[in-house]
């Protein structure tokens, strides 16, 4: 039976169902991969840099409970905080969680580059690194033998990255499209039942979609950083969001909305990527007119959907229903898992 430590920066949302997705799946991962973990590192900015390599107690951390009530030891600071801090919590896991930066990817990306070189496995639900970072800590694992994985930066818990790097081996993607923004799809949907945007819009909020201030959604930008994040993993394309043309869903009337859907068609913020003769990246995000039949069309206004085209097989669509922290969680989870057996 091999105990992981394992060190969060974050204690978000995300954070809070990942514990209690451990604690949940503890006895299965006894069983099922002779396996065990304790947490022995959180730090917030609430909090700080709080660890004891003896472990902290779970429960009362979910409980709202202050980090000295569940056994912190050692609070880290000064020069060299993250690493110091790593070092005290002798961590084998680190889960990046922080909020994201999605200009730079600072400070999750020294978080990380931290983690693997101090020797611990880095996995992380934080776009920002894996856009501005991913080949350098892609290399970092290499050189100390270990894994950085980032299975819930797209579409939540769903098995994209996993999914090409496990079971299509000698696969090649040439293309593909999708969904990668909940909150415009629900928003464009309910315009076609007859809200106006700024209804639609708390619509959206009011079901814990959207954020307060949705402009990153609407305006294209979450559904950049995503494809820029497949570009770069699944195509070795070094895309950045600021290279892919976007258009906002602002500029899509309710009149457009509902002539579509008369013709039986839907107007949804698709992302799609492609190669241009040359081999050069045919990238936009965008407001489309979606045909009866189109792949895109699948699931409902909450579903992420994403439809690749290989030159193995000429057409594969994943869908993804009612995403939400406890999914993205899932997909840390997962990444654990797949990390310290492989």
């Amino acid at each position: 039976m091999k105990t992981y430590n394992l060190a969060l920066i974050g204690f978000g949302n995300v954070g809070r169902c990942l514990v209690q997705l451990l604690l949940d799946k503890r006895a299965e991962l006894r069983e099922r991969y002779a396996m065990d973990w304790r947490i022995t590192g959180v730090a917030t900015r609430r909090m700080g840099w709080n660890a004891d390599a003896g472990g902290l107690d779970a429960e009362e951390l979910l409980s709202g409970g202050s980090v000295a009530a569940a056994g912190s030891k050692n609070t880290c600071g000064g020069p060299g905080t993250v690493r110091n801090w790593l070092a005290a919590a002798r961590a084998d896991v680190l889960f990046e969680l922080s909020s994201m930066n999605p200009e730079t990817g600072e400070p999750a990306l020294d978080h990380l580059s931290a983690a693997l070189e101090s020797g611990a496995h880095a996995v992380t639900a934080n776009k920002g690194p894996v856009v501005h970072g991913y080949h350098r800590l892609r290399e970092l694992a290499q050189k100390a033998g270990k894994r950085f994985f980032f299975e819930a930066t797209v579409m939540g818990g769903t098995p994209i990255f996993s999914l090409f790097r496990e079971t299509l081996p000698a696969a090649r993607l040439l293309g593909f499209s999708g969904l990668l923004n909940s909150t415009t799809s629900v928003i464009l949907h309910e315009m076609e039942q007859g809200r106006s945007y700024d209804a639609a819009v708390q619509k959206a909020q009011a079901m814990g979609i959207a954020e307060t201030d949705p402009s990153n959604d609407v305006d294209g930008w979450d559904a950049a950083l995503k494809l820029a994040i497949l570009a770069n993993v699944l195509m070795e394309m070094p895309l950045k969001p600021r290279d892919i043309p976007r258009r906002s869903i602002r500029e899509i009337s309710a009149e457009q909305l509902r002539a579509a859907r008369a013709a039986g068609k839907r107007i949804r913020m698709v992302a799609r990527m492609g190669r241009a003769a040359n081999g050069q990246p045919l990238a936009a995000v965008g407001p489309e007119e979606l045909a009866p039949g189109d792949p895109l069309v699948a699931g409902d206004p909450t579903s992420g959907i994403l439809h690749f085209e290989l030159d193995t097989l000429h057409g594969l669509t994943v869908v993804s229903h009612r995403q939400g922290p406890d999914t993205t969680a899932y997909g840390c989870f997962a990444d654990f898992i797949n990390a310290v057996k492989s």
